[in-house]
């Protein structure tokens, strides 16, 4: 290992977004709006669904699951990236490129394997709700947790080793805003033959899989929403269906062209919308997953009114508020 270190650079140069450099300020508020949006979304659903017993059900377990999954995505890369773009600190460790492509690799084979369990979940109690209590029981729940986080680790544990393995004796430059396991590849001076065979394996036999399955469930609830026989049970859950969709479109559709722009030669395709594309990756579905996965459900709903109007009408935030209008009265 000491002899494979030697090649290996003590730190890379993140670029940012080549192209777009004059942008980087514009573009830094976007990111940071949709960062911080989604820190306090899925932060407030996780502290709603922990500190209410009554939502520690199946569906809520695999929501805090999925909300976690979003806070370390989202804060292994973007902060780096808004470091870049503020305060030009280019620069991060080789170590530190190590850590960002495992946890982002992770993190996205985990929420896959969620977002399959959550669409069986949904199918269940669809399609077979008189039984969704004795199918979906709270230890179904954490032995399948427990199966999709090892999962991803026995994949992405190959994927992390076979870059250590690498030899980086020439550039360090990676022309992106985090590290990403192919952009860091290239940069290799082997053959990367065997991670890019490896890579495409993964991607079939696990996010290809989910995917199926995900269409499979979603199918056969589309055709039990069909027998529904009042209009307004089949626009709730058609309604909801769609968001569930569009979840699946954000994570799948970026992660794909990812993929495919790093393996195939898409000469006509800029730098810079590949790039914001992988940006988006780690933004959007964060900030949006807890909104149409955890505010559109009502129990949620209700929990989060109930726990903001506790906050203004408790007893010490209204004496405040009293004494700051005399206070202004006064004066």
């Amino acid at each position: 290992m000491s002899n494979v270190s030697s090649f290996h650079p003590h730190f890379f140069l993140l670029m940012g977004i080549p192209g777009l450099e004059a942008s980087h300020r514009l573009l830094s508020i976007f990111f940071c709006i949709m960062y911080v949006l989604g820190l306090a979304a899925n932060s407030i659903l996780i502290f709603v669904i922990s500190a209410n017993e009554s939502l520690h059900q199946p569906m809520y377990f695999f929501l805090v699951t999925l909300a976690a999954g979003d806070l370390i995505l989202s804060s292994t890369t973007v902060p780096k990236t808004l470091s870049i773009f503020w305060f030009n600190a280019h620069q991060i460790s080789f170590i530190g490129c190590m850590i960002q492509i495992f946890f982002i690799h992770f993190v996205s084979l985990t929420e896959s394997g969620l977002l399959m369990a959550m669409a069986y979940d949904r199918y269940i109690a669809i399609c077979y709700h008189l039984a969704y209590h004795t199918k979906l029981t709270m230890s179904y729940v954490r032995m399948a947790i427990v199966l999709l986080t090892t999962r991803s680790f026995m994949v992405v544990s190959p994927m992390f080793l076979l870059l250590w393995r690498l030899p980086y004796q020439h550039s360090n430059v990676i022309g992106h805003t985090y590290c990403e396991q192919m952009s860091m590849a290239q940069l290799a001076t082997a053959s990367i033959l065997v991670n890019i065979i490896y890579g495409m394996v993964v991607l079939v036999f696990t996010a290809v899989i989910d995917l199926v399955l995900i269409g499979w469930s979603y199918i056969s609830i589309i055709k039990a929403i069909m027998r529904l026989t009042t209009l307004e049970a089949r626009y709730k859950s058609s309604s909801t269906l769609i968001s569930h969709v569009c979840v699946l479109l954000l994570l799948y559709v970026p992660s794909f062209f990812s993929f495919i722009a790093y393996r195939v030669p898409l000469n006509h395709i800029p730098p810079h919308v590949h790039i914001i594309v992988a940006n988006l990756y780690v933004l959007i579905p964060p900030m949006l997953n807890p909104i149409i996965y955890g505010v559109r459900t009502k129990e949620i709903q209700q929990k989060v009114v109930k726990m903001f109007t506790w906050k203004l009408n408790d007893p010490q935030s209204v004496l405040f508020k009293q004494k700051v209008s005399v206070q202004i009265f006064t004066n």
